[in-house]
């Protein structure tokens, strides 16, 4: 006869953590875009876990309003809160010059 095991759960405490909340994220990407892939793995090493990834090659439709928004034609185009970061090349200088994780805190 197998003992049953009884587990006692701990109330659930608020988890308090010394990372800082992150602005939303809005990423208008293609499946097969190395430069899309790069700005991701960018912001996922800053930090960023939730980003909303728009595709464009599914949606022609979000490929016309990042372009009414931005001017732009290429992918990624990023969007950091309200903030239009540009492209790939946009966010890798953006990090070197020590912008973009302040961008990313919320106040």
């Amino acid at each position: 006869m197998a003992l049953a095991r009884q587990w006692r759960h701990a109330p659930l405490r608020p988890c308090h953590s010394n990372q800082p909340i992150m602005q939303a994220v809005k990423i208008y990407t293609t499946l097969v875009c190395p430069f899309c892939i790069r700005a991701k793995m960018l912001l996922k090493q800053r930090g960023v876990e939730v980003l909303e990834e728009i595709r464009i090659d599914l949606d022609p439709a979000q490929r016309d309003q990042m372009m009414a928004i931005t001017g732009r034609r290429t992918v990624p185009q990023i969007f950091i809160g309200d903030t239009h970061v540009g492209g790939c090349d946009d966010l890798v200088a953006l990090d070197k010059s020590g912008g973009l994780l302040p961008l990313l805190e919320t106040n």
